[in-house]
């Protein structure tokens, strides 16, 4: 890397944990980093469970434990997760008070044992608006990746999540934005768009094999892969497999119970490695993106996948995320009419030309490139120059769209 960062600690407080996702911003940036400095991943603290009526609940609090029993240990990239012991609430003051005293007697033990001091603190989450100023951090990122006052997936209130977020705001030396809409609303002036990026070689190098669990799915397939809650437009995939019944869908990822649909065209597979991916991918037809795109907190996604599909050179076809609109070679639908439509063109009328326009689009933006910007920020917040925010690069996208 041009502009290293080194000999640092770096204590991230992640909005995911290690164990059950395919690799998000955190994961990529943080592996690199831990190449020359110590780093400490904090998996989720979560916002709070889900109302008791959510069919994920229990499903939840299983993983939770699971991740609970590992508590701190070193992982195969070189650096230390850690899943605290807290209690998921957050809505009360009592239990925030508890969950504070916790988390930062576990914090400054782990910090002990692996020999960390005035760290780095990565704050990827709001409930953890509650350590800045406990860990003697010599410095403090927030790093904005959803709308979290539009979460569906935890029971905490609209006005304790923002409360969190202000504090947050108020406390970080930069506010990291992930997603266009969300960088384009905000009006703090240490904010920074840290654009989302891809590794880009590990999608687009073509696998010599297909995965065997595909043998015998007929073609087209219409190919997706990553967590599957309710952001998902079931409705418009339960239609669109009935319309055209020859279209077979395969799915790879967690599988929320919202998600709630059986057809003989519709393919389940669960979640797969990681470094497994190309070989599933290999037989897809067309990539889409079956979200629901009026749901508030979907609006606001960067779907990383997206620059993963791109990277294949596959056809993509996906509901109209404002993070992608203005991206070359990708088709938007509206409804499942405009769907079918749309994966029909990608199926007759895609060239080698296009698919090298899809890659071309996210070519260069690779995690290792992104990895040298953020670390360029960071030294120069270290070394007390300040910076200047990317504002002058977006161009706001008109409404209609």
């Amino acid at each position: 890397m041009s502009e290293l960062l080194e000999g640092e600690s770096i204590v991230c407080f992640a909005g995911e944990d290690w164990w059950y996702h395919h690799p998000h911003s955190k994961n990529h940036l943080l592996k690199r980093y831990a190449r020359r400095n110590k780093v400490l991943f904090v998996n989720s603290i979560s916002m709070g469970l889900p109302s008791m009526a959510n069919p994920d609940f229990f499903l939840k609090i299983r993983r939770k434990l699971k991740s609970y029993m590992r508590w701190l240990r070193k992982v195969p990239e070189g650096l230390w997760v850690m899943t605290p012991v807290g209690l998921p609430f957050y809505g009360s003051r009592a239990g925030r008070w508890i969950n504070r005293i916790l988390l930062v007697a576990q914090l400054r033990l782990a910090m002990l044992l692996l020999r960390m001091s005035r760290p780095i603190l990565w704050v990827a989450i709001p409930t953890a608006a509650e350590m800045a100023g406990r860990l003697g951090e010599k410095l403090l990122l927030y790093q904005v990746s959803d709308k979290y006052d539009a979460n569906e997936d935890s029971a905490l209130s609209m006005r304790v999540i923002c409360q969190y977020d202000r504090q947050l705001k108020e406390a970080a030396a930069v506010v990291l934005y992930s997603g266009r809409k969300l960088f384009r609303e905000a009006t703090e002036p240490n904010r920074f768009f840290m654009e989302q990026a891809v590794d880009f070689e590990h999608f687009s190098r073509p696998s010599t094999e297909a995965a065997a669990e595909l043998d015998g799915i007929p073609h087209p397939i219409l190919g997706y892969f990553g967590s599957m809650d309710y952001v998902m437009d079931t409705e418009l995939m339960a239609e669109v497999a009935r319309l055209r019944p020859h279209w077979h869908w395969v799915l790879l990822g967690l599988k929320s119970n919202l998600v709630r649909m059986a057809a003989p065209n519709i393919h389940f597979l669960g979640s797969k490695p990681y470094r497994d991916l190309p070989k599933y991918i290999r037989p897809f037809d067309v990539c889409v993106l079956p979200w629901r795109a009026h749901n508030t907190f979907t609006s606001y996604g960067s779907a990383i996948k997206v620059r993963e599909y791109l990277a294949t050179g596959k056809p993509v076809v996906m509901a109209p995320l404002y993070e992608y609109l203005e991206t070359p070679g990708l088709r938007f639908y509206r409804g499942a009419q405009e769907f079918i439509e749309q994966v029909e063109a990608a199926l007759e009328t895609d060239t080698p030309a296009l698919a090298a326009l899809r890659q071309a689009a996210v070519k260069d933006g690779t995690w290792d490139e992104r990895a040298r910007q953020l670390a360029a920020l960071i030294n120069s917040l270290l070394r007390g120059q300040g910076y200047a925010h990317p504002s002058a690069e977006l161009h706001p996208l008109a409404e209609e769209h």
